[in-house]
């Protein structure tokens, strides 16, 4: 098993007043050779965003697209005709394909958002962009892991590559298994919150690690913690 540790605190940044990002991979203006992708995993940002602030009409294509509110409300509008709010417990996935379109902006004037972001490289390139998103029930998550994005599971958001979401709520004391969807493919363990142990290296909240040339994995709470599994082929670009 292979085990490259990402800190917190080596994330790169930026703070644009109405925006305070950290990124867990080369993004922007910031670059860090050792830390341009995770196989084809190649964005993880970190976003919050202030009160009536957001990010105007832009485009992407051929990158596979999630997003995870984890605290507050996002408004969302795409060329696909996508529209909506996500919040807590909400997932999202935009296909980005061809060529699509979209703003995402705070719903809220006053209170802060803070979501995950993750860019995954397709599959299949130049497909019919796609949006879609869906509630999943936190309760289910408890002390086991809830797939929410999968090219093949019914209650997943489908992805365009031969990937798996999954997030779990660990209770302190609690140890999980995490077995490889598909061979080969490597797992990024982000902690969204709390504290584990994971192949002996001790992590804290926001680090991560992504584990590779494995079958399975486990990890131990050290504390209450909250974790997302990124699983992707360990592709080179």
């Amino acid at each position: 098993m292979k085990t490259v540790i990402h800190p917190a605190s080596e994330r790169g940044g930026a703070d644009f007043g109405w925006l305070n990002a950290r990124h867990s991979f080369s993004f922007g203006q910031w670059y860090d050779p050792a830390k341009s992708h995770f196989g084809a995993l190649r964005v993880l940002n970190d976003d919050i965003i202030k009160g009536g602030g957001g990010f105007p009409a832009h485009a992407h294509e051929n990158m596979e697209i999630v997003t995870i509110p984890l605290q507050g409300a996002l408004a969302h509008k795409d060329s696909t005709g996508g529209e909506g709010a996500i919040r807590s417990g909400d997932i999202q996935i935009m296909s980005a394909g061809a060529g699509i379109k979209h703003s995402e902006f705070n719903a809220s004037q006053t209170e802060k958002i803070n979501l995950l972001q993750v860019w995954v490289f397709p599959k299949l390139e130049n497909i019919k962009p796609r949006y879609d998103q869906k509630t999943f029930a936190m309760a289910d998550r408890q002390n086991t892991w809830q797939v929410v994005v999968s090219p093949d599971e019914s209650d997943a958001l489908w992805i365009n590559q031969d990937a798996q979401f999954a997030l779990t709520n660990l209770e302190a004391g609690k140890e999980i298994s995490y077995n490889v969807k598909f061979k080969g493919n490597g797992v990024y363990i982000f902690v969204i919150e709390g504290a584990i142990t994971i192949n002996n290296q001790e992590l804290g909240k926001r680090d991560a690690a992504g584990v590779s040339d494995a079958d399975g994995f486990s990890v131990h709470a050290l504390e209450a913690s909250q974790l997302l599994a990124i699983e992707v082929p360990m592709i080179n670009e």
